[in-house]
């Protein structure tokens, strides 16, 4: 998906040379400032997503980026106008078959020196969209072949204004592939590019892939089995074709939060850091909040699946104890 994105632009879009417009990036520090991942995209301070239940924090004032866009303020700064970039982004997220802590956006922009716009500014603002959704028409196609699509123009987000979002038929179901809009001018002004206007949008490439190639969990994308490998060396969106279905193993965890601002998130984490390469699913199947002393009480539903190997009974029972005395020690829970 990546390399076909960056082949879109390329050869789709020339300048007047006959090279091509858009310049693609991919290398970039997985650490930023709150700054970039937050303030300069408008995002505001109450959000949820600079919480550190949602979001890794190196310190106060740097994060894993937990969007792509966060490097679009110092692209923008750098007087790019033109521009297609990818990169790993990083969520604190629930644990299921289609979350993972780790996965990839890709983002574009386009800008155009206000003078050569209409100067009414609804009818800047017609220009600008019109030509986003064309972009993006013409994107799902190379991407998805012909199949239906349409705009949802109630979308919002914190950094464009109108805000859209495209949406394909997949087999008589309308998925959201991307999110898009008008840059809001403060961020423009923000970066020394207030005499600028144009649009942006951003794309996350697993869930993309996985719808469009069936692909029924994750996880898979970070195997390292051939017989997954190999359905996709030659570089096209195949329709996954499974190699096996081990059962799964369910456990419960059951304890008491050590405070009021704890977060299944929190557990989440833990989870992740010790036993997530053969976790399929984490649910939070019961709450409880004792009636005389307000503790507050929390039961998870571990399942335990392997991609590529059954697991025994035995086994799991030896990783999940170990699980719980991570959980005992770095959260200071109490078991039930």
């Amino acid at each position: 998906l990546k390399a076909k994105t960056e082949q879109y632009f390329r050869d789709t879009f020339k300048d007047a040379a006959g090279k091509p417009l858009f310049v693609a990036f991919d290398q970039f520090h997985p650490v930023v400032t709150t700054k970039a991942n937050f303030d300069d995209l408008l995002i505001p301070k109450d959000h949820i997503s600079r919480s550190k239940s949602d979001t890794f924090y190196v310190d106060a004032e740097h994060v894993l980026r937990t969007q792509s866009t966060a490097h679009q303020s110092k692209i923008l700064a750098d007087g790019h106008n033109a521009v297609v970039w990818t990169a790993d982004v990083y969520r604190k997220d629930e644990i299921d078959r289609y979350h993972y802590p780790v996965f990839h956006q890709t983002d574009a922009v386009r800008l155009w020196p206000k003078s050569e716009l209409p100067q009414d500014p609804a009818e800047m603002t017609v220009f600008v969209v019109n030509d986003l959704k064309a972009t993006l028409e013409g994107l799902a196609r190379h991407l998805f072949g012909p199949r239906e699509i349409r705009w949802d123009e109630a979308a919002t987000f914190p950094f464009t204004d109108p805000s859209i979002e495209l949406e394909v038929d997949f087999d008589d179901r309308w998925v959201e592939c991307l999110g898009c809009g008008m840059i809001r001018p403060e961020i423009l002004e923000d970066c020394g590019r207030g005499d600028m206007a144009g649009w942006a949008f951003g794309i996350g490439l697993e869930r993309l892939a996985m719808i469009f190639c069936q692909i029924p969990d994750i996880r898979i994308f970070w195997s390292q089995d051939r017989r997954f490998l190999d359905q996709y060396a030659d570089g096209e969106l195949n329709v996954f074709k499974p190699f096996s279905k081990y059962p799964p193993v369910y456990k419960d965890v059951s304890f008491w939060t050590p405070s009021a601002d704890f977060t299944a998130n929190d557990f989440f984490v833990v989870v992740r850091e010790h036993v997530q390469e053969i976790v399929e699913c984490v649910e939070v199947v019961d709450e409880f909040t004792h009636p005389k002393t307000g503790k507050h009480s929390l039961c998870c539903r571990v399942t335990y699946r392997s991609l590529e190997r059954n697991l025994t009974h035995d086994e799991v029972n030896s990783i999940h104890n170990k699980l719980l005395e991570a959980v005992v020690d770095e959260l200071q829970v109490e078991l039930r």
